[in-house]
């Protein structure tokens, strides 16, 4: 399985993933002393956190405004008229088309209720023992006889990017060009010409799909768009498309990384791996103090619709504002010890999810395979440990981030 999965991403000596990890931090450690810094003496920052050297002819990225305090950046995300969303067509809608992540309202709220229905927590109730957990359980049986597995690469990595397919009611054996796709399609900054490509590629496999969804629905979420009706009109195939490509990636990232953080936390903190365990109504709350200490996801952009201002700051109208959530749930104003994991601690709404009108959409289904792949290998891999051999198992990232490998050992139950 592992050369499979291997093998569905790298093409040549071009691995998207790594190049994609280059850009966009590489192996940045540890940002948060450097946040806390910001906090305490430079809550609004003029720079940026891509790495310039490393991107591409035709991809230029102006300094942004970016916010470290909790309070800041809950304000921010919750005032969508002074700071508008827009901006995200200009950057991904290169390769998206114009997606609800750039839409304002009313059109945004419009066309998320499209699909809003199926990301409901009611209607994931049924999919998990329809298909979720059969997934995640289907993965674990390749390689549970081994004693011995990489969790990235043979669980992690592909649960979410199956789950959403089946979502969309694609077959199986598409799953892998998806996954390459969707890192190509996001990884734009890394290669323009491949994440143009990988658009092209989603646009023309998504074409002969809606046809035949128009001509017989099915009970899946491209059906529920091609029946889907704003102000009395059908949305059309460019508009169906967009959506489908900010589901696929999106659906796929942040559960990936949200799994794998906090896989990581646990197996490097022993006593909570041991008292989850053993206790398995803690797992919510771990599901979200990992959320919040290690976000899959630290930074999104906003674009100011006016001249304001932001802990003391004057931000002019135009200009590029970037929260940085990765910062704001660390905020010591807000959470006691805020550097150090722990699943025990009070809860507090953090904002791994974002918040305000655009609060990610897939957040139930996140929670969820997170918590069946939490499962799944608490029930299924007794005595688990790290493993790291001559590897280095760590979290990185300076904005997506999670481990790119998780070497375990056990025993199989």
């Amino acid at each position: 399985m592992v050369d499979q999965q291997v093998s569905a991403v790298p093409e040549g000596d071009y691995d998207p993933f790594e190049a994609f990890d280059d850009v966009i931090g590489g192996d940045v450690r540890d940002p948060y002393p450097d946040f806390a810094d910001r906090r305490r003496n430079q809550p609004v920052w003029q720079g940026s956190f891509m790495n310039h050297e490393l991107l591409p002819e035709g991809i230029e990225v102006g300094d942004d405004w970016i916010v470290f305090r909790y309070d800041d950046c809950s304000r921010i995300l919750r005032d969508a008229k002074t700071f508008s969303s827009a901006g995200y067509d200009a950057t991904i809608g290169m390769v998206m088309g114009h997606m609800i992540l750039g839409m304002d309202e009313p059109e945004h709220r419009q066309n998320r209720n499209l699909v809003a229905e199926a990301f409901r927590e009611r209607s994931l109730a049924r999919w998990e023992p329809e298909f979720i957990a059969p997934i995640c359980n289907e993965l674990i049986d390749r390689f549970i006889d081994r004693g011995e597995a990489d969790l990235v690469r043979e669980l992690t990595f592909e649960f979410p990017v199956r789950v959403i397919a089946r979502l969309l009611g694609l077959p199986e054996e598409d799953f892998p060009r998806f996954q390459r796709w969707s890192i190509e399609l996001i990884g734009l900054g890394a290669d323009i010409d491949r994440g143009l490509a990988a658009s092209e590629s989603l646009k023309a496999y998504f074409a002969g799909v809606v046809a035949d969804r128009r001509r017989q629905p099915r009970d899946d979420v491209i059906s529920d768009l091609v029946t889907a009706e704003i102000a009395g009109e059908k949305l059309d195939d460019e508009a169906i498309f967009a959506f489908l490509r900010l589901l696929l990636p999106a659906g796929a990232e942040t559960t990936y990384r949200s799994s794998g953080n906090l896989l990581y936390l646990l197996l490097t903190h022993p006593d909570q791996l041991e008292a989850v365990t053993k206790d398995r109504s803690l797992l919510p709350q771990a599901i979200e103090e990992g959320l919040r200490f290690e976000p899959p996801l630290l930074t999104i952009n906003r674009t100011a619709t006016r001249d304001v201002e932001v802990a003391g700051v004057t931000i002019p109208a135009g200009g590029s504002v970037t929260p940085c959530l990765g910062s704001a749930n660390h905020d010591e104003t807000r959470w006691e010890e805020a550097e150090r994991f722990d699943i025990f601690r009070a809860p507090l709404p953090h904002l791994a999810f974002a918040h305000g009108p655009h609060m990610c959409l897939g957040m139930h289904l996140a929670r969820l395979e997170t918590r069946v792949v939490i499962g799944a290998v608490l029930d299924r891999l007794r005595d688990i440990r790290l493993d790291p051999g001559d590897r280095d198992p760590h979290i990185h990232g300076l904005i997506f981030r999670s481990p790119t490998s998780l070497p375990v050992r056990f025993q199989p139950a």
